[in-house]
């Protein structure tokens, strides 16, 4: 199917919701919720269509006037101008057009759990991780989302074997979803006296939030442990067994979680981020094109992949997988990612459109 049917389609479709929700019988029901939502998803693309063919029925307009014999030569200069400039705008408004038309990630305006963990490097590792976690939160109140920690595991000076957070907000996951892999930093630990260049490395997995509809769990497939909470060192934190590990037999997937004093809160958030796991592998495995996308160009995912450097020494940060480098590390890790992950999804949404093509 060309652009021009699929436009076609998308207005056809949108003026047979314009005349169903007109309908007074279907107010407040179940039918005129899901044809609202569906209605307001059209409606930027119908807008960008109405200036698409806009300005192609000018252009025509004005071809027209310029094959007159009969017209004005002041008025013919005049149109000749216009059209230049109106012919270089289709382009654009038809790659516009394109980029609505794309099938949506329907996880993409879920909110998401982020998980940190520290790699090779020991101590330089959860101190980058750290950094890494930190950069995240920076990140998340620079766009006005809530961001809540819901597990930290410390070392003794400040850094993060591992770290758990829950990000709510608007299209936290389609901001975030590239985040995933293998982060490396490079620079000169604070405790090397001799001033050399460490590398090490932190993972960070970005997993949508599940609903409870999303996932069943059953409570057959759980095996729940509970046990004391300990912070760093081994030290103890509380005196009862409020800590919870929940292990998803059929899967092997284990959550652990002791943040809260609460036994029923730390299973709470737990099951949290249990049921966020289980959900991104059950689209995994149902969406082969995805899995396939994002090796071939934003990366897997599967942590097993460097899809990023952060270099100290020289102060840049460059990301493997668009060859992009930026000379301002301070300022991406006060929380300005968004160069980076605009960069991002506009190659993934180039490599789409050219899949689709």
């Amino acid at each position: 199917m060309n652009l021009d049917e699929s436009l076609a389609r998308v207005v056809v479709r949108y003026d047979e919701l314009s005349e169903a929700l007109a309908d007074p019988e279907i107010a407040g029901s179940d039918d005129f919720i899901r044809l609202s939502k569906e209605i307001a998803e059209l409606t930027p693309v119908v807008e960008a269509v109405n200036r698409l063919t806009a300005a192609r029925s000018e252009i025509a307009d004005l071809e027209s006037m310029i094959a007159d014999p009969e017209s004005d030569a002041d008025v013919r200069a005049l149109a000749e101008d216009e059209l230049v400039k109106l012919s270089a705008d289709v382009p654009e408004l038809e790659h516009a057009v394109s980029l609505l038309l794309l099938p949506k990630d329907e996880a993409d305006e879920r909110n998401a759990i982020l998980e940190v963990r520290a790699g090779t490097g020991g101590e330089e590792a959860a101190l980058f991780a750290a950094d890494l976690f930190r950069m995240y939160q920076r990140y998340a109140e620079a766009h006005r989302w809530r961001f809540e920690l819901m597990d930290v595991s410390e070392t003794g000076i400040g850094g993060y074997k591992e770290a758990t957070a829950s990000i709510t907000g608007r299209n936290v996951f389609a901001r975030l979803k590239f985040e995933s892999g293998v982060h490396r930093v490079q620079r000169v630990p604070e405790t090397e006296s001799s001033g050399r260049i460490h590398t090490s490395a932190a993972t960070v997995a970005v997993l949508p939030e599940a609903e409870d509809v999303d996932i069943a769990i059953e409570e057959k497939d759980l095996r729940i442990d509970v046990f004391r909470a300990s912070g760093p060192g081994g030290q103890s934190v509380n005196t009862t067994d409020s800590a919870v590990r929940i292990t998803h037999t059929p899967t092997g997937i284990v959550v652990s979680q002791q943040d809260e004093k609460s036994q029923h809160k730390n299973k709470a958030k737990a099951m949290k981020i249990l049921r966020a796991r289980l959900y991104e592998a059950e689209r995994a495995a149902q969406d082969a094109e995805r899995a396939a996308d994002r090796r071939s160009q934003v990366g897997s995912g599967d942590r097993s992949e460097r899809i990023r450097t952060y270099n100290f020494p020289q102060g840049r940060v460059t990301d493997h997988r668009i060859n992009l480098t930026l000379h301002k590390l301070d300022r991406v890790l006060a929380g300005e990612l968004d160069e980076i992950v605009d960069a991002l999804t506009s190659k993934d949404q180039a490599r789409r459109l050219a899949y689709s093509a």
